[in-house]
């Protein structure tokens, strides 16, 4: 075997956690030091600390990471080097032949975990609710910088370089007609790779569409921290739709401060690498509605989210020492978060009540001119494969099926 195809094999991969990492781990929990309390009786300074005192004490006490590690490994797993890293993935092939190729992309601060849940219904949809003729072969990469994939040493590998690399892993495959489904910057990811065109893809999902017109995008980009009072200066003539958009639009840009820490200066969250109650605090930050769901859970309520799913993606992130690598994909992006890429493919859309910003279907029209679904949840968010499965596989399903 030459260097080159040695290089391209496609090499089983099995997760081993040795016992003394997790050891450490719970020393970790335990050797916490706490800050005082919040000053607020709500969550606008972010976790509440009795929030994140639960959560460390029910991650050093009751949680099992082994049962994670067994489920992941039910999943056939792969490492494979592309462009010089190793890119790791999960490939579950149906087993009716004529299924859909698919590719799963994640964002941040999700991971594989996050999709765990979708793979067997898409996989083998008679044994959940659909019909064999809505099958997919599913692959489930890590992003560079994620889980078990490599750690890119050099500038790089933003969202555009790691759609030509799906594309690259699904020809290897040997899918040469296949689809692509992302959120967070998942949606990105698969939103460059219909722009690109790159080869063989016939079409997406997102759960996140990037349609904000670009006069719109412009000016909440410009108003991060509100100086710019975007919402009085928008275009006429929006309608009540489009307005309510603009509005989440405005709150979503006033906070992401995880996104410009990260974007700008990834280095300084050096912590996340040496405390895992700090990693869980930064990671559960991600937007309000998903920090209060993750609260309530912690709290004892039912949600769709329980405590071990968050802390199943929180230990991957912990064990695998990814912290600051995967936040260094915001620092890598030159795209608009939301904003129109020039998308000329077939494209569905899902929108979840939940989402950062609800997608008006005037926007999807304009920004996805090959648009051939559209639809509204009633519930659901940010996450919805983690959060609601059985609503994101059969938006997936129907939104994909004129595909086939």
């Amino acid at each position: 075997m030459t260097a080159t195809a040695e290089r391209a094999a496609l090499r089983p991969f099995r997760i081993e956690i040795p016992d003394a990492a997790l050891a450490d781990l719970r020393a970790r929990i335990l050797h916490t030091r706490w800050p005082e309390r919040e000053t607020v009786d709500d969550e606008s300074q972010g976790p509440r600390l009795a929030t994140v005192q639960e959560l460390a004490r029910y991650w050093a006490e009751e949680y099992d990471w082994r049962r994670c590690e067994a489920r992941l490994n039910t999943y056939p797993g792969y490492l494979t080097e592309i462009d010089g890293l190793d890119i790791h993935f999960l490939h579950v092939r149906s087993q009716h032949e004529d299924a859909l190729p698919i590719v799963l992309c994640h964002g941040w601060p999700g991971s594989v975990v996050a999709l765990l849940k979708v793979i067997e219904p898409l996989t083998e949809p008679a044994a959940h609710g659909g019909r064999a003729e809505d099958a997919f072969h599913v692959v489930v990469p890590s992003m560079p910088g994620y889980g078990f994939s490599g750690k890119p040493a050099a500038p790089g590998w933003g969202p555009d370089h790691v759609g030509r690399a799906w594309a690259e892993l699904m020809q290897r495959l040997g899918y040469d007609r296949y689809v692509a489904q992302g959120g967070d910057w998942g949606a990105i990811v698969v939103d460059l790779m219909a722009a690109q065109e790159v080869p063989g893809l016939a079409g997406i999902h997102t759960n996140m569409a990037c349609v904000v017109p670009a006069e719109i995008d412009r000016l909440f980009q410009q108003n991060v921290v509100g100086a710019a009072d975007a919402l009085r200066h928008l275009p006429a003539g929006l309608s009540e739709e489009e307005r309510a958009a603009c509005a989440q639009l405005d709150f979503t840009w006033k906070h992401v401060t995880y996104a410009l820490q990260q974007g700008s200066r990834p280095q300084t969250l050096t912590g996340l690498a040496d405390s895992p109650v700090f990693l869980a605090a930064w990671l559960i930050d991600l937007e309000a509605k998903g920090l209060a769901l993750i609260s309530r859970a912690f709290a004892g309520g039912e949600e769709p989210l329980t405590r071990d799913d968050v802390l199943d993606n929180v230990t991957l992130f912990w064990l695998t020492n990814t912290g600051v690598s995967a936040a260094r994909m915001y620092a890598e992006n030159s795209f608009s978060f939301f904003g129109v890429k020039g998308v000329r493919l077939p494209v569905a859309v899902s929108v979840f009540p939940d989402e950062l910003y609800l997608a008006p279907r005037s926007w999807a029209e304009q920004g996805y001119p090959n648009l051939v679904h559209y639809h509204r949840l009633p519930a659901g968010g940010h996450f919805p494969a983690w959060e609601q499965p059985a609503s994101y596989v059969d938006e997936v399903r129907t939104g994909l099926r004129s595909l086939r």
